[in-house]
């Protein structure tokens, strides 16, 4: 075992956990599950059997990932946040086979208590808000917040907002890192330093 995990958790026969991750207090891994190198999965986090989580992704307390949810390289999911896999969940009926595939990109932030309706794409190093209910997809480096979330502005790599309008034209130089962040139509593009 290359990874580290306390004694109240289970991790099922058959699971993937990559090198240098953590694994805490009574989290449950399930056996089909792979997850990469150097990820903290915090006190009472789930991980269904569906689902493949990158690396250095910080999963906070009380997170259940759920089937058909992918998360990449250094994605953050904060306190209590929650996803879904099913729309339209009844106790009375069985939907395992419409499950909708949820797509968190790389680097992208999830507040405290957000929750994510299955089915939708969250974009590179996007940030959601806490307590925010995300329902569409969502841009690359869009920041948003609400119920539902709406987008009010852009978030630079280095996690700080980026000081451009949500729609138009633009240019903003990280002061941290040096980054170039260019606004055209909608749509951030970024040239690293």
């Amino acid at each position: 075992m290359n990874y580290t995990k306390h004694e109240t958790s289970i991790v099922d026969e058959g699971a993937q956990i990559g090198e240098g991750s953590r694994v805490w207090h009574w989290v449950h891994v399930c056996g089909k599950a792979v997850i990469g190198s150097k990820c903290s999965l915090g006190q009472n986090v789930f991980v269904g059997n569906r689902v493949i989580i990158g690396n250095n992704v910080k999963i906070q307390n009380n997170v259940s990932v759920y089937d058909n949810v992918t998360l990449e390289d250094d994605v953050f999911c904060g306190p209590s946040m929650v996803f879904t896999n099913v729309y339209n969940p009844r106790s009375a009926v069985t939907r395992k086979e419409e499950y909708r595939d949820t797509l968190v990109k790389r680097g992208a932030t999830l507040g405290a208590n957000c929750t994510i309706v299955c089915g939708v794409t969250i974009g590179e190093y996007a940030f959601v808000g806490a307590g925010s209910v995300v329902n569409k997809d969502v841009l690359p480096f869009a920041l948003m917040v609400g119920v539902p979330a709406k987008q009010i502005g852009w978030m630079s790599r280095f996690g700080e907002r980026i000081d451009l309008p949500v729609k138009g034209d633009g240019q903003y130089t990280c002061p941290h890192t040096g980054d170039k962040y260019i606004l055209k139509e909608e749509t951030i593009s970024l040239q690293s330093a």
